[in-house]
């Protein structure tokens, strides 16, 4: 599995330090911010930037008390939005799907069949709930490994830098 080089960064002098892996916008790092705020005062544990066996990377994973998981996709401008067409196949990851964008990003783009979130850099309301669609065990058990091991290598890293790696 190729891992994400993530490195710790102050999103803003007062704040607790965030990962983030230099391929996000300063927008979009508040958007998921925001979000993370939000889903986690719901009750779930977060972790950005988790890849998938399709080859794609979930912006966001959220991984509720009873193993439900959640995939939040950001969208950080009405550009980045139309220019992906790869947001269907997070369906098949998740029991529940959602856009998280901003109050600059015009709401009604957005399909009506994923959940959508409006956030900013200090919290998020969920505008329309995502339909649950119940994953299979077997990909269920594969996501939730697959998460496990992100955050336990990405909590490593943290503690290690210069630890080896696979």
């Amino acid at each position: 599995m190729p891992r994400i080089a993530l490195r710790t960064v102050l999103v803003d002098t007062d704040r607790q330090p965030a990962l983030i892996d230099g391929r996000q916008s300063a927008a979009a790092l508040a958007i998921r911010r925001g979000t993370c705020r939000r889903l986690r005062a719901e009750g779930y544990a977060l972790l950005p930037e988790v890849s998938l066996s399709s080859g794609r990377r979930a912006d966001l994973v959220a991984l509720g008390g009873k193993g439900e998981i959640v995939i939040v996709e950001i969208k950080s401008s009405l550009a980045d939005f139309m220019a992906d067409h790869k947001w269907r196949d997070y369906f098949g990851y998740c029991d529940r799907f959602y856009f998280a964008t901003s109050a600059d990003v015009p709401l009604d783009v957005f399909p009506q069949d994923a959940g959508l979130i409006l956030a900013d850099a200090f919290g998020a309301e969920i505008l329309r709930d995502s339909e649950e669609t119940r994953l299979a065990g077997a990909r269920r058990k594969e996501m939730l490994v697959r998460i496990a091991r992100a955050g336990a290598n990405r909590l490593h890293d943290l503690e290690d830098p210069d630890g080896t790696r696979e």
